[in-house]
């Protein structure tokens, strides 16, 4: 028979960080409005959880590879919004900030959620986040809750494989 771990959705007794992008900020206030709600409905305490602004996208790796290496907390959720534009700069800035937040929870095996909004336009950013499309920063913080919880099961699950 199959072993199943699965992650619960429970914030007691653990710590978030939170990376948030102040450049488009108007998205990405209502992306971390979205995260705190979901971690406080789920029982996260209220000084469980930090929150860091930084200039922009590409500033967010670096901050969440910063918290997870403190080990301080059981996952660290990034959130902003990179919204196209007129030039390439939008396929450089979404391509870099994906791959190195993927690289930082790699390095750091601290669950590390990616909450960052990939836009065409204004309009798109923030029906993602909280108009029609529901609120990334929730879903985010959902992933975050889940992976705090499940990654310690895979971890000490006794059998050597994690």
């Amino acid at each position: 028979m199959a072993r199943v771990f699965e992650g619960r959705l429970d914030g007691r007794g653990k710590r978030f960080g939170i990376v948030v992008s102040r450049f488009n900020e108007l998205v990405s206030n209502r992306l971390l409005d979205g995260a705190l709600d979901c971690l406080r409905r789920h029982d996260t305490a209220e000084d469980a959880v930090d929150v860091v602004w930084v200039p922009g996208a590409f500033e967010i790796p670096l901050s969440a590879q910063a918290l997870a290496e403190s080990k301080r907390y059981d996952a660290v959720l990034c959130l902003g919004a990179v919204i196209r534009g007129a030039t390439s700069h939008f396929e450089r800035v979404s391509s870099e900030v994906t791959r190195g937040i993927g690289q930082a929870g790699f390095q750091t095996g601290v669950p590390i959620v990616f909450g960052v909004l990939t836009a065409e336009n204004l309009e798109q950013a923030l029906e993602r986040a909280g108009a029609k499309s529901g609120n990334k920063g929730w879903a985010a913080a959902l992933s975050a809750l889940e992976m705090a919880d499940v990654m310690p099961q895979v971890r000490t699950s006794g059998d050597g494989a994690a």
